[in-house]
């Protein structure tokens, strides 16, 4: 069974960013996060969903012309 939450560090790697960076995601409210005791998690699903509507926006960028490199 896959692990309901993952950890900063977790996400950092899945998305091949720095935990700077998944903390001003959590921050900017783009990636839904709890904080447990002193640590923060991220559910699974609210990762997948995060990724899902990167897709998607860039999918509507494509089609109305205005992806930037």
């Amino acid at each position: 069974m896959a692990a309901r939450f993952l950890q900063i560090a977790d996400v950092a790697e899945i998305l091949n960013i720095s935990a700077r960076a998944v903390y001003a995601l959590i921050s900017s409210g783009e990636l839904p996060a709890i904080k447990v005791g002193k640590s923060w998690r991220i559910e699974a699903e609210q990762l997948e969903a995060y990724i899902q509507r990167g897709y998607a926006d860039t999918k509507a960028r494509v089609d109305a012309g205005t992806l930037q490199q």
